[in-house]
């Protein structure tokens, strides 16, 4: 199933799929995204022990290939400075960290308590898009989701030349392509947070051109779309290797 145009393209040299046969549907578990409502974020903000007066922050790194103590074991060094943005934005932010399944590591927040808090093992992470005021990401691909909620994003690329030239490269033009700044230190992110309403204006093109590629098929309905093929498959009688056949004629 792809979400958009673009993924087509990835899937179909990735996966070496047929284009022609993937479901174009948008992605079902995006669709809470486009349905949500201010009752449910209310209640998940309670449900999290977020203050309700305060805006949320999430961030949501990727892993790196060579941070680890063996193999099957991998670690990750938090490069964000909490104690700045606490020391800043503590007053009127707090922040999530969701940090990536792989990372075996125990984060240690007692220091931040009431301001950061650790939701790497919450089951839903659509949950914490829908709380979160802006994201901070790096080269996850979070930010193709969150996306759908036309909210602030910043890249916290500390290491983009390592990881793309060492480590694993990127599909798309991280220069050029994004919905947000290119941020290398803990100064420029609280930067950027502060200036947040202006980085908004600064990258609404981009944005609107980024959600117009990755986010078109993603309206809510998704799920719909997927059951309703699904029955259809079921009610046509002929084996699904003779439909495709069919359809390929």
């Amino acid at each position: 199933m792809a979400a958009n145009k673009y993924s087509e393209q990835i899937f179909e040299s990735a996966f070496m799929y047929p284009r022609e046969k993937m479901i174009k549907y948008g992605y079902p578990r995006n669709d809470i995204l486009k349905n949500y409502t201010e009752e449910y974020s209310d209640q998940l903000k309670e449900k999290l022990h977020i203050p309700p007066y305060k805006k949320v922050i999430l961030y949501a790194p990727t892993w790196r290939d060579d941070e680890y103590h063996k193999i099957g074991q991998y670690k990750f060094q938090l490069q964000l400075d909490l104690h700045l943005l606490q020391q800043e934005l503590g007053e009127e932010y707090v922040i999530i960290l969701r940090m990536h399944y792989l990372i075996s590591d125990h984060i240690d927040l007692t220091d931040f308590s009431g301001f950061a808090y650790d939701y790497s093992s919450y089951n839903d992470i659509n949950d914490l898009y829908i709380v979160s005021d802006l994201l901070i990401t790096d080269y996850s691909s979070v930010f193709f989701d969150f996306a759908n909620l036309r909210r602030p994003i910043l890249f916290f690329t500390y290491d983009i030349d390592k990881y793309k030239d060492m480590l694993r490269g990127f599909y798309i033009d991280m220069e050029n392509d994004l919905p947000g700044p290119l941020l290398y230190t803990s100064e420029e992110v609280l930067d950027s947070i502060k200036r947040i309403a202006q980085i908004e204006r600064e990258f609404l093109t981009k944005y609107n051109e980024f959600y117009d590629t990755f986010c078109a098929f993603d309206d809510g309905r998704a799920s719909e779309r997927a059951v309703q093929q699904l029955f259809d498959n079921v009610n046509d009688s002929k084996p699904i290797e003779q439909r495709y056949i069919a359809n390929d004629e």
